[in-house]
């Protein structure tokens, strides 16, 4: 955050409490960001990132950063951050329905092995249950596909839009790692990634450590063959496991996504400030 600083004098100072809110999430931000790849750190990133928005929300709303806009020559890099941040409210939007979907997929099979008053699926649900995640992790697979080309910049960039910009890339990295740890498709880290989700739950969860391990497994067996090979021995109480986990990944992303729409409408305020401040 000290380039940003040393690139333009328009931003409050270091000590002023909103600036300093916004270098310490940004700070911990990116030193989480390599090992973003459990449920735990994932769902405490996505925790992160709502409270950088909100601070990053209120700086864009001080005199200093209005003032700023006066200074620029152009309005092009607002107008382009403007985009990128539609289709980061855009992303985190399906995000959000892919936690959901996956919710519901696990709901359902819970919900047939209750109505059978059996303890584990028969081979009708759990085929049900492939066939819902196989159509899961066709739209996630051919999202993250499409997001190769995600978060490029062609536009030179002033102090403020250098700061928007690196929040962008840490918004993208953290829905991305959430998007590939749904799908089970990440390359050598298949079964590794569904059990670390069992994970975090076992601190509040204690007494299902040893079922939520063992039903993580068998998730993971699932996305990765897309059959039910391996699912036989789920039970409800595996499957609630990770219904909690899922649950709370919703909950982080359903407030990430409302800071992001705030966050998009302070920047169309922004391009409308630059165009005053430019006209004759």
């Amino acid at each position: 955050m000290a380039t940003f600083h040393s690139r333009s004098n328009s931003f409050p100072s270091q000590s002023h409490p909103v600036m300093q809110s916004v270098e310490d999430h940004m700070c911990r931000l990116k030193s989480s960001e390599a090992a973003s790849t459990s449920a735990t750190s994932i769902g405490a990133n996505l925790v992160s990132l709502r409270d950088l928005h909100e601070s990053i929300n209120k700086l864009i709303q001080t005199p200093s950063i209005q003032q700023a806009l006066s200074q620029e020559q152009g309005e092009n890099w607002i107008n382009e951050l403007l985009e990128e941040s539609l289709r980061l409210v855009d992303l985190c939007g399906f995000s959000r329905d892919v936690v959901c979907s996956t919710k519901e997929s696990i709901q359902a099979l819970e919900s047939s092995i209750r109505r059978n008053r059996g303890e584990t699926a028969t081979d009708d649900q759990i085929n049900a249950y492939v066939a819902s995640r196989k159509k899961i992790n066709k739209m996630v697979n051919k999202c993250i596909k499409n997001l190769k080309s995600f978060n490029q910049s062609s536009t030179a960039l002033p102090a403020i839009g250098m700061m928007l910009k690196e929040t962008e890339s840490l918004d993208f990295s953290a829905l991305k790692s959430l998007l590939i740890l749904l799908s089970g498709e990440k390359e050598g880290s298949k079964q590794r990634n569904w059990s670390l989700l069992s994970k975090f739950v076992q601190t509040k969860r204690v007494h299902y450590e040893i079922e939520q391990e063992n039903g993580a497994e068998d998730l993971c067996s699932l996305n990765m063959h897309k059959s039910s090979k391996g699912m036989h021995k789920i039970t409800s109480k595996q499957l609630k496991a990770t219904e909690m986990t899922i649950q709370e990944l919703e909950d982080g992303l359903e407030a990430l996504f409302r800071s992001l729409g705030k966050h998009f409408l302070l920047r169309s305020q922004l391009v409308w400030l630059a165009g005053a401040f430019l006209t004759p």
